[in-house]
């Protein structure tokens, strides 16, 4: 079996999706639903079971599971970046991962988990993905620091070397529905053209960004998928590994795509920067892919307007979930 954590969220559903696409029906759903509306992205997949995650995680404590596993595939996280619970993110990121990756290693079971850009903190020390430099990241909010704490862990215990690590960057993509104010702007600009007819973006406050040119590393969930399942295939990769399009592009470009994809004329109106995020907010994310790339994946990634007119012609305005 397959275990995919996170498995009815948006990256987690999204690699089970891909799964199926690829003829493999083994595996095993680790989750929550709560009051959300996540459980919709399960329904069109195929898979043997699944598992609440306060009942998996009892099962790997008393090493008592009653299927044998292949592989894990770790996306189960609160990913919320204003989460103020701090315990919480401590125990449900950090520690769950760390059981999940002890027990792996014990049994020589493939582990594959999600880390974060956000332990880059403002990216003024860049993204580079080299496990010598994690000690010199400086996250900016708890969630980000719930992650760069796992991968301390990983680096100290020795774990790095024999399982792997995933920075995701800005993924966008089908199946993100669920996820309130945590979804990408895609989504929500979509939502905005439909209602106004506009988008409304930050206003910049860096002399050397014009308002809209703050820049991101936007990666299409399907790429982010493909990524994440090439690991399963090469087994004898392992690190820790940045996951993006290793080229950045700005809001404006973002939103000029979602606007072409709808036949309709760019409108942008430019917003103060809330006070609360004027010492937290990044003008430039960029991934540095030459580790991966030099690991073998040389796939082509979506450009930024493919991959949105994708979501928004076959998913925003059509199916809605992958694999509908």
């Amino acid at each position: 079996m397959i275990v995919v954590t996170g498995g009815a969220g948006f990256i987690g559903s999204a690699i089970v999706w891909r799964l199926n696409e690829l003829g493999e029906n083994k595996i095993i759903i680790v989750d929550e639903l709560g009051v959300e509306d996540k459980w919709k992205n399960l329904v069109p997949l195929k898979f043997d079971d699944f598992i609440h995650k306060d009942d998996f995680i009892s099962m790997i404590l008393e090493q008592n599971i009653p299927f044998e596993i292949s592989s894990i595939i770790h996306m189960g996280a609160n990913s919320s970046t204003t989460e103020k619970d701090a315990d919480h993110l401590f125990s449900n990121n950090y520690l769950y991962t760390q059981e999940l990756a002890k027990y792996c290693l014990e049994k020589n079971i493939r582990f594959i988990y999600a880390s974060s850009a956000a332990t880059y903190g403002d990216g003024s020390l860049g993204f580079d993905d080299d496990v010598s430099k994690l000690e010199t990241l400086r996250p900016l909010n708890m969630y980000g620091y719930s992650k760069q704490l796992f991968d301390l862990w990983a680096k100290r215990s020795g774990a790095i070397e024999k399982i792997v690590g995933l920075k995701y960057f800005n993924v966008y993509g089908p199946n993100e529905y669920h996820k309130g104010d945590m979804r990408s702007v895609v989504h929500k600009a979509f939502e905005q053209i439909r209602d106004t007819g506009k988008v409304r973006l930050f206003k910049s406050l860096n002399s050397k960004y014009k308002d809209g040119e703050q820049l991101r590393d936007f990666i299409y969930v399907k790429d982010a998928v493909d990524i994440t399942l090439s690991f399963l295939e090469k087994p004898e990769l392992n690190g820790l590994y940045n996951l993006g399009t290793g080229k950045s592009r700005t809001w404006n470009d973002l939103v000029a795509s979602i606007f072409n994809s709808l036949n309709k004329l760019v409108n942008i109106e430019y917003i103060d920067l809330p006070e609360h995020l004027k010492n937290k907010y990044q003008y430039f994310t960029e991934a540095n892919m030459n580790k991966i790339k030099k690991a073998g994946y040389n796939i082509p990634i979506k450009s930024l307007e493919d991959g949105v007119a994708d979501y928004v012609k076959n998913y925003l305005l059509g199916s809605q979930y992958l694999g509908a």
